[in-house]
């Protein structure tokens, strides 16, 4: 091997080196990242046992972020795919609510539960749920507490004009 051989290869070492280097730098200063964000949400968590900890968090209920999961999280993701999905099976209530009900003079749309159960049956076993949830949201209005298949087939189920 002649001088200019060796030159370049202790030039490669060096570079390997470096990027060696570089690479657990950089693996420490995530590490130490993920270990602050740790630190941060045990030191606000009520049940955390770390000294120093607010084991007494104050919680204010006019708070916009009461009761509700941090931005962001996991939780919250989950939290809005389920409204998102919930959306699509009022919307698809609404659907069928038109499909096989009828009009009344003021042009609202009106089914009978227990016609709405029996075709239902094919689209979704959550219809009580989901109307529970429609009429909670002043989309479908129908009268009593819970529909029970058969003793409330009778009841009348309205779409109302918002939907």
């Amino acid at each position: 091997m002649d001088e200019r051989d060796t030159k370049h290869e202790n030039l490669r070492q060096e570079e390997n080196g470096n990027d060696h280097t570089d690479d657990i730098t950089n693996k420490i200063a995530i590490w130490r990242n993920v270990e602050n964000q740790h630190k941060e949400k045990q030191m606000i968590n009520p049940f955390s046992e770390w000294e120093g900890a607010s084991h007494r968090q104050k919680l204010d209920k006019d708070d916009i972020n009461y009761a509700r999961p941090i931005e962001g999280s996991m939780t919250a993701i989950r939290g809005q795919m389920a409204g998102e999905r919930i959306s699509g099976e009022i919307q698809t209530l609404i659907d069928n609510v038109r499909l096989i009900g009828q009009q009344d003079v003021d042009g609202r749309y009106y089914v009978r539960f227990g016609k709405l159960f029996n075709h239902y049956v094919s689209v979704s076993n959550k219809l009580v749920g989901i109307l529970m949830r429609a009429r909670k949201q002043g989309l479908v209005n129908f009268e009593g507490e819970m529909l029970w298949q058969r003793r409330d087939d009778h009841v009348v189920i309205t779409l109302l004009e918002s939907s």
